[in-house]
């Protein structure tokens, strides 16, 4: 099987990578049960890349069902090291239209009931997520879809919320009230698990609608968000093309040493049970 230094997470209508060569596809097991599809690991760009559908191929798991510990989890197994997420979100703001992308370096969770963490009972670990997206990855991202051609608004506050219906009128004015600009179902707990694994992680959001705080225009409707999804993703795509041959070996954004003073646990008391769980998520600290 063979291993890939960057990982793609396809959102809402990226659902494979048709520039990919020399493919395979990897069915992994992982100590959280399956990811959500087989992963395609091919070249792309003199690189070899590891891409996942978020929501599985024919886009078939909601939001709160996404076995994003698994993913995360599988792409690290394949030697992954850097993560470009997709996600189709809504607009907060005037200035963030339809079509636009944004690559937010903040994130506000209104989630629920997702399992939001590799540390378990017998393995207690407390991770910096002050700035939750890599900056080097978010700028090489940036500069690569302005490459593409569109129209990108570099930083914003991303309120993640559980779904899958969308948000009520009052609830998307309360959080234009808290100065956020977009608004999607899938940014947690990826990116905070893409830390405690410490991968680099940054996420190119494509804009689709206006959410539903605008009282002139038409609430959106699912109908509303994968017509302009159609319409982005050719974007999306160059962008990538345009990114990942500009991805470091290494960075020191601290990302790849995320764990370094997060473990609580003495090492005496770390049952074994749990070190075998966090396998090589913890095994660089394992004393």
């Amino acid at each position: 099987m063979s291993n890939a230094r960057i990982g793609v997470i396809g959102g809402s209508g990226l659902y494979a990578m048709d520039e990919l060569t020399n493919v395979e596809e990897v069915r992994i097991q992982t100590p959280f049960g399956d990811p959500s599809d087989v992963i395609t690991i091919g070249t792309l760009m003199g690189e070899r890349v590891a891409f996942l559908p978020r929501h599985g191929r024919g886009h078939r798991i909601l939001p709160s069902d996404i076995p994003v510990r698994a993913n995360i989890y599988a792409l690290k197994s394949l030697g992954v090291e850097w993560v470009i997420a997709a996600s189709a979100v809504g607009s907060l703001r005037e200035e963030i239209a339809p079509t636009h992308m944004v690559i937010p370096d903040q994130l506000i969770d209104r989630t629920k009931n997702r399992p939001s963490t590799f540390f378990t009972t017998g393995l207690v670990g407390h991770v910096g997520f002050a700035d939750p997206f890599c900056p080097i990855l978010s700028g090489l991202l940036a500069t690569a879809a302005e490459q593409a051609g569109a129209t990108v608004h570099r930083g914003g506050s991303y309120v993640c919320m559980e779904g899958p219906a969308f948000s009520t009128r009052a609830e998307s004015r309360l959080y234009r009230s808290w100065n956020a600009s977009i608004i999607g179902m899938t940014g947690l707990p990826e990116a905070k698990l893409a830390r405690e694994a410490e991968l680099h992680y940054a996420m190119i959001a494509q804009s689709t609608d206006y959410d539903c705080w605008r009282e002139s225009d038409e609430a959106v409707t699912a109908e509303m968000v994968m017509g302009n999804v159609a319409r982005n993703i050719h974007t999306v795509r160059k962008s990538l093309l345009a990114l990942i041959p500009t991805i470091p070996a290494s960075g020191n954004c601290g990302c790849d040493a995320a764990l370094s003073t997060a473990i609580q646990t003495a090492p005496d008391a770390i049952s074994p049970e749990a070190v075998k769980q966090l396998g090589l998520i913890y095994q660089k600290y394992a004393k």
